[in-house]
C-alpha cells in the first residue's frame, strides 16, 4: 500500500518522507511503519531508486 502511495506522491504526508543527512546525504526515506523505513534517491522528477529496506538501523552505514 505505501509504495502506491509513493508512486502516486512521494510526499504524501502518510509517508513521513524525508532527506537524509551526513554520510546519507542525497539520499532520502520514507516510513513503511513505525519500525520499517525505505532508502531511496531521485533520479528524476518522476523517478525513484530504491536502495535498501529494512529497520530503523539502516541509516547507520
Amino acid at each position: 500500500m505505501k509504495d502506491s502511495w509513493f508512486r502516486a506522491d512521494a510526499f504524501d504526508p502518510r509517508l513521513k518522507t524525508h532527506a537524509l543527512k551526513g554520510n546519507l546525504k542525497g539520499l532520502w526515506a520514507y516510513s513503511v511503519d513505525r519500525e520499517h523505513r525505505i532508502l531511496f534517491e531521485f533520479l528524476a522528477a518522476d523517478e525513484a531508486l530504491y536502495h535498501d529496506i529494512g529497520l530503523h538501523e539502516i541509516y547507520r552505514r
